[in-house]
């Protein structure tokens, strides 16, 4: 793998990460997710980036996988420690403080599904297809399990894992994986002008927001509650809030600096 596998770019407040593997259908590679926590953690410290949005190269797939023939399988003949490395990606992408697009551009499949709903938005033309087809040979999509689990009722989410059947755009937004079915040409439009609303909004309060909501995950309600509140207490004092709320007044857009 080149470097060029996986390109990253900044524009309008936005990072941009692209598998880019097209005649491979985008499948991920092992030293892949190693670049992808990297440019993960340089969109992190660069205050230009407010939002991460993710999507594959060209207009067939989004992410297939895992290439089966690379070292996601087999790296040194460790494959735990592989297995380890898609896992604690996901973990990053799931938590990421910054709010994360992901644009699906065509086929989104096994290990992709993974990066797909670990983002916080999900844009998808309506002729991709969708699935998790690991147990068709011999496989089961487990640390995308997690987050399947966590989108998905179970009874739907079993019947995807188990039969590894594709879907339809329209089956994926209903069950919940995706946000938005849009057609091919509207794609870049839709995703577009959703990264430049979530540029525009306060960067230190999607962060707090982002993080509060995935500490609650686990939390019982009345507990849940009490660290929400605490929460909005933090996002209040912010110079953004005050920002905001003066803005709002005066009847003009605010101007946000993330402190």
């Amino acid at each position: 793998m080149t470097e060029k596998d996986l390109l990253y770019a900044v524009r309008d407040r936005v990072a941009h990460i692209t598998i880019n593997r097209e005649k491979f259908r985008n499948s991920i590679s092992a030293q892949a997710v190693g670049l992808f926590r990297e440019y993960l953690d340089q969109a992190e410290k660069d205050d230009a980036v407010r939002v991460v949005c993710i999507t594959g190269a060209g207009e067939k797939a989004f992410c297939s996988g895992a290439d089966l023939g690379s070292a996601i399988i087999a790296e040194g003949g460790s494959k735990n420690q592989a297995f380890q490395n898609y896992a604690n990606l996901l973990k990053r992408l799931a938590g990421y403080p910054k709010p994360t697009v992901a644009r699906v551009n065509g086929y989104c499949l096994a290990g992709g599904t993974g990066f797909m709903l670990a983002c916080d938005i999900v844009i998808a033309r309506n002729d991709a297809k969708f699935g998790t087809p690991e147990v068709n040979v011999g496989l089961f999509p487990m640390m995308i399990g997690a987050l399947i689990f966590r989108n998905v009722l179970k009874k739907k989410a079993m019947e995807m894992v188990l039969l590894g059947e594709k879907l339809s755009a329209d089956q994926a937004r209903e069950m919940g994986l995706i946000t938005r079915a849009v057609s091919p040409e509207k794609l870049d439009e839709t995703v577009d002008t959703i990264l430049d609303n979530l540029a525009a909004k306060s960067p230190i309060g999607m962060k707090i927001g982002k993080q509060a909501f995935y500490a609650i995950q686990d939390m019982g309600f009345e507990d849940g509650l009490d660290f929400l509140c605490e929460k909005l207490s933090e996002v209040a004092a912010t110079e953004d809030a005050v920002e905001g709320i003066t803005a709002f007044i005066e009847k003009r857009p605010p101007m946000f600096k993330g402190r």
